[in-house]
């Protein structure tokens, strides 16, 4: 099911999702303007096709005791695939990194690190990420706040294109 073949339901069903995945289909099908069983199966075939890749509760890292964040910017020694496939693999093992991204330009790699004080993630640091095979470089920046953190894709825009070439 490519995007194009998305329908104004399919991604309203999207946006609802997005914005609360914990409400009942009931729900959702009154939202979308549609009857709860075709609105199930819609939901089925978006989540078979990717659309929908899981549902999580969104928790608060601080409030956990998580309260240092860091972004981390790598340099790896040698580009090629099956050098990058091995660094992707050693950051799904760590489980301070929670999010990693493979760049273009200047750097190869950004992490996103979650670490309960600083002298865990400076042993993170220190023992394995710049110890890993194939790191030349790392340069971090610790988070001081949070000024959005909005999850997902922003529906309204992709609405606005549509009406402008419809």
């Amino acid at each position: 099911m490519p995007t194009s073949r998305l329908d104004p339901i399919d991604r309203k069903i999207l946006a609802e999702l997005q914005a609360d995945g914990r409400m009942t289909n009931v729900e959702l099908a009154k939202r979308v303007g549609i009857s709860a069983p075709p609105c199930l199966r819609r939901v089925r075939t978006l989540e078979e096709a990717g659309f929908i890749r899981g549902y999580h509760a969104k928790v608060d890292s601080r409030e956990l005791g998580f309260e240092v964040q860091v972004f981390a910017m790598v340099g790896l020694q040698s580009q090629a695939e099956v050098d990058l496939s091995k660094f992707e693999q050693r950051c799904r093992d760590w489980p301070l990194v929670r999010e990693c991204h493979m760049l273009n330009g200047e750097v190869d790699f950004i992490l996103k690190c979650v670490a309960p004080d600083l002298s865990t993630f400076q042993s993170f640091l220190t023992e394995q990420l710049t110890a890993a095979e194939n790191v030349a470089s790392v340069k971090t920046s610790l988070v001081i706040r949070c000024a959005k953190d909005e999850p997902g894709v922003p529906f309204s825009v992709m609405e606005e294109r549509l009406n402008r070439t419809a």
